[in-house]
């Protein structure tokens, strides 16, 4: 049920996947990483080489995909593209800005909307991302904001993709953010904004041991989990 989910919002490399895969764990809960479905949209228009800004272009593409959602033995959220596994692929900078674009597109939207909602009608779900909370699931029973500093954003992020060996300087990373956190506040549809009834936490001199004990006690003190 939805008054049982939890929406987790906010801009780019605040937390909100780590802490939210997390706290689904703790609780036993289905986590659900909104960001990768509209990453695999985004990949699918990278990978046809058309424009990811192209509005037309991409609505009329969302009849060539279908976009998977599964769970491994370890719980862990893998994404399908059109039967292929691209959870590792969508994780690049340029899927990134990808999905910020094809995420401005109404028709994208509305293609992913119905699938985020179905996950919570089936499960008691932590779900995270950009509009969760506003419009996604309005419902839920408990909305959280996270957000940090952009360089403090940039540098977690920074670490994550070297640890991968992925080939790319702290400044670039700070660039993309500051790039997504531009596109994702000023889209004219479901812009990404602190819900009414949300509780917000700047994660910006938080450890992550301490997001996650904060985000526990706000769980229980609401849902009685």
């Amino acid at each position: 049920m939805e008054e049982r989910s939890i929406a987790i919002d906010g801009p780019a490399g605040a937390g909100k996947s780590t802490l939210a895969r997390m706290t689904a764990n703790h609780f036993g809960l289905i986590y659900v990483d909104t960001g990768a479905l509209y990453r695999t949209v985004g990949l699918f228009v990278l990978e046809s080489g058309r424009d990811t800004k192209d509005a037309k272009a991409v609505a009329e593409m969302l009849h060539d995909i279908k976009v998977d959602m599964h769970y491994d033995a370890d719980r862990r959220q893998r994404m399908l593209l059109n039967g292929r596994d691209v959870t590792d692929l969508i994780r690049t900078p340029q899927a990134s800005l990808a999905a910020a674009d094809v995420s401005a597109i109404p028709a994208v939207r509305a293609f992913l909307l119905n699938m985020q909602r179905e996950m919570a009608v089936r499960y008691d779900v932590v779900m995270d991302g950009r509009d969760i909370g506003t419009v996604v699931l309005p419902n839920a029973g408990l909305k959280v904001f996270l957000t940090a500093s952009p360089e403090a954003r940039a540098r977690r992020r920074y670490e994550e993709l070297a640890a991968q060996n992925v080939s790319i300087t702290f400044d670039e990373v700070l660039h993309d953010i500051i790039l997504r956190d531009k596109s994702d506040t000023q889209r004219a549809v479901a812009p990404l904004r602190v819900a009414d009834d949300a509780v917000v936490l700047d994660t910006t001199d938080m450890s992550l041991n301490e997001c996650f004990l904060w985000l526990c006690n706000i769980i229980e003190e609401r849902l009685g989990l």
